[in-house]
């Protein structure tokens, strides 16, 4: 194999691997807890930052607290650990548990 057949198909591989990967649209609206808590749409903490960045565009603040996130974080996550809350969408679940906030 010549250097110039390797390096063509590694180009070729990583071109098919982006293309492949793509980028994915997700309403959150309808995100659950299970989805949520079990990180089917994304890793857990990844997806409480956006939603905190969520709330707190809605409100116009700039600022980040991030012990009030974990604290917040933690709070949404046990309530969506329980089961009869699993079909519960999470931003129902953070209105019911947060009261909207963060």
């Amino acid at each position: 194999m010549n250097r110039k057949s390797v390096a063509a198909g590694f180009a070729l591989v990583l071109a098919l691997t982006s293309f492949a990967s793509g980028q994915v649209t997700i309403d959150v609206s309808k995100v659950t807890c299970d989805q949520f808590v079990h990180g089917k749409v994304g890793p857990t903490r990844s997806v409480g930052l956006w939603l905190s960045g969520f709330y707190n565009g809605k409100r116009d603040n700039v600022s980040f607290d991030l012990q009030r996130f974990e604290e917040s974080l933690s709070k949404v996550e046990r309530f969506c650990y329980i089961e009869k809350n699993f079909q519960t969408p999470v931003l129902q679940a953070i209105e019911q548990v947060l009261g909207g906030t963060k």
